[in-house]
């Protein structure tokens, strides 16, 4: 890999100068090694390393099946670095990978997700939680476009994110069991209704602060879609009201925990099945298949 794919491959607060860059993958292959063979000496020296069946004088030479070993044992930041060492060592990395967190990067994740993603397609957990929005829908999108096996998604305070990413998740993660979009302001209930028509396996879903997003219709969609739904975070989304309650109520048997702190709209009586339940605002435990209040 030339230096000026390395550049565009990873942003500088990721590696540094070209020049350090170039001088670290060694470095970093020595680390990795080190992690392998015990943590004590680098396990590549005069005439290499010996494993049954198997002589390693060069870190290329290592097998793709202790290369992935290595890697589980390292945080992501340094896995994404070894992933740029050679195209050997990409390959599997990218082949192997099934969970990524990149929420480290306070930066430039935007560019690193739109350089990662069409590679590392066999994700199926990818945590984006941001201090400071970073992410924008062609992010995304590039995302629903190549990871089509996630199950596992947090986009949490990805305030710059619109409809836009909602509906890409909607074609893209037909095995979606969480979704963490709290925060996410612009969401609209129109998005969200639409995105339970595809992905119904949501087992647990996140909508804290989605103050726009998190509506009477858009509950009466889960209610009517996600009938897996085990979790649900309202918190503070001021629009749910009685309505939406009862349609989770109805549609979602196995719903054991609700959080509906900050719901300002809702009464605390409903009537269900023929009786009348009571609960306060602060109320968020659910047990057992028996909704008890």
């Amino acid at each position: 890999m030339t230096e000026n794919r390395n550049k565009q491959a990873f942003p500088r607060e990721m590696v540094g100068e070209a020049k350090v860059r170039r001088e670290g993958l060694d470095l970093y292959s020595e680390k990795l090694m080190m992690l392998a063979f015990g943590g004590g000496k680098s396990g590549i020296g005069e005439g290499g390393v010996k494993i049954v069946g198997l002589v390693i004088t060069e870190w290329k030479d290592i097998p793709m099946e202790l290369l992935l070993r290595i890697v589980s044992l390292v945080d992501d930041r340094t896995m994404i670095m070894a992933s740029g060492v050679c195209s050997g060592w990409r390959d599997a990395i990218c082949s192997g990978l099934t969970h990524l967190c990149l929420s480290w990067c306070k930066n430039n994740m935007n560019n690193l997700v739109l350089s990662l993603a069409p590679k590392f397609t066999k994700l199926q957990t990818l945590v984006l939680r941001q201090d400071k929005p970073q992410l924008e829908d062609n992010a995304v999108e590039t995302i629903a476009s190549h990871c089509h096996d996630l199950q596992d998604l947090d986009l949490s305070k990805s305030f710059k994110l619109s409809d836009l990413s909602l509906n890409a998740l909607a074609h893209g993660f037909p095995n979606l069991t969480k979704l963490n979009i709290s925060g996410c302001t612009a969401f609209s209930d129109v998005s969200l209704e639409y995105l339970t028509e595809f992905c119904r396996k949501l087992k647990i879903l996140n909508l804290c602060g989605c103050v726009k997003g998190a509506t009477d219709r858009a509950l009466q969609a889960i209610g009517r879609n996600c009938s897996q739904l085990q979790s649900l975070n309202l918190g503070w989304c001021e629009n749910v009201g009685d309505v939406g309650v009862r349609s989770l109520a109805y549609g979602c048997p196995d719903l054991r925990t609700l959080d509906l702190c900050g719901c300002v709209c809702i009464t605390g009586i409903f009537k269900i099945g023929g009786e009348f339940y009571h609960f306060t605002r602060s109320s968020y435990i659910i047990a057992s298949s028996k909704w008890i209040f």
